[in-house]
């Protein structure tokens, strides 16, 4: 008895995943670094958009980038860290609420670059130049802008100080013709058909459709759950299956109930799960 309950909850799980896979997007955290994951390509063409700067070659790149070398300082880790052919490192961290890209904290991961990237005896002229990028889903300044470029500046002349560090804050939900536009676009779509650049188009279909790219999806979300932060607490659980549903209703055109039909979800579970989706 207890072999098929434990052999239903896995097909369940496995339900569960599929129909969580199909609504992540680009700006969803599981979901991008997945997709950014050893595909310089495409991270070259984000910073290229993000910064202004066509001629940028990435060289390396690396997600989840774990980073601290003071002894009892805070650590750190990076969506995704990448070098170009210049040696400038960029930090792109994807935040969809506002609460996760304060000020204070822009202001560490950059400095959390300069000491990641200066060893002893090395001078401090050798420090390279760094962009530590946020991309919310919101607007983080309200202003309406596509991106905000924070600069360090000299009050007394105006001038800039040019010690090479560069914070950028992109706006998630701007939105018009011009690249940078088209691609915040594109992190905010769960559909790959409806995406404008071709590179990302074809990543986000490779995990959401080929069998191999849905293996590794399914593999981070068991990643996820055996860290505790998605399963394992049953508000955790809970908010995993409202998600699900959602995510059903919005790319499958289910009903909430047509929806849980698919993920299996126990009648006695769904009085709970319909209050909290109306």
């Amino acid at each position: 008895m207890s072999s098929a309950i434990s052999e239903e909850r896995k097909l369940q799980i496995r339900q569960e995943d599929l129909a969580r896979l199909r609504g992540l997007r680009p700006i969803d955290d599981d979901f991008m670094r997945c997709i950014f994951r050893d595909n310089i390509p495409l991270a070259q063409l984000v910073l290229r958009i993000f910064t202004g700067l066509d001629d940028l070659v990435i060289t390396s790149l690396e997600t989840q980038k774990d980073m601290k070398r003071l002894v009892g300082a805070r650590s750190i880790c990076l969506d995704a860290y990448a070098t170009d052919s210049e040696g400038k490192k960029y930090d792109l961290e994807i935040q969809r609420s506002v609460y996760g890209a304060g000020v204070h904290r822009a202001r560490y991961h950059s400095s959390c670059m300069d000491v990641e990237n200066l060893d002893v005896g090395q001078d401090f002229e050798e420090l390279p130049e760094t962009y530590t990028i946020f991309l919310t889903e919101k607007d983080h300044f309200r202003k309406g802008l596509a991106f905000y470029q924070v600069e360090r500046v000299v009050l007394a002349s105006n001038e800039l100080f040019n010690d090479g560090e560069h914070i950028l804050y992109i706006n998630g939900s701007y939105r018009d013709d011009s690249n940078i536009g088209k691609l915040l676009h594109d992190f905010s779509c769960w559909n790959p058909d409806e995406m404008n650049f071709e590179l990302l188009k074809d990543t986000t279909r490779y995990y959401k459709e080929d069998p191999k790219g849905v293996a590794i999806m399914c593999e981070a979300f068991e990643e996820v759950r055996n860290e505790g932060r998605l399963e394992g607490r049953n508000e955790g659980k809970e908010q995993n299956r409202i998600e699900s549903i959602q995510s059903l209703m919005k790319t499958m055109a289910m009903t909430a109930q047509q929806a849980m039909d698919a993920l299996l979800i126990p009648a006695v579970d769904r009085p709970e799960l319909l209050a909290k989706l109306s």
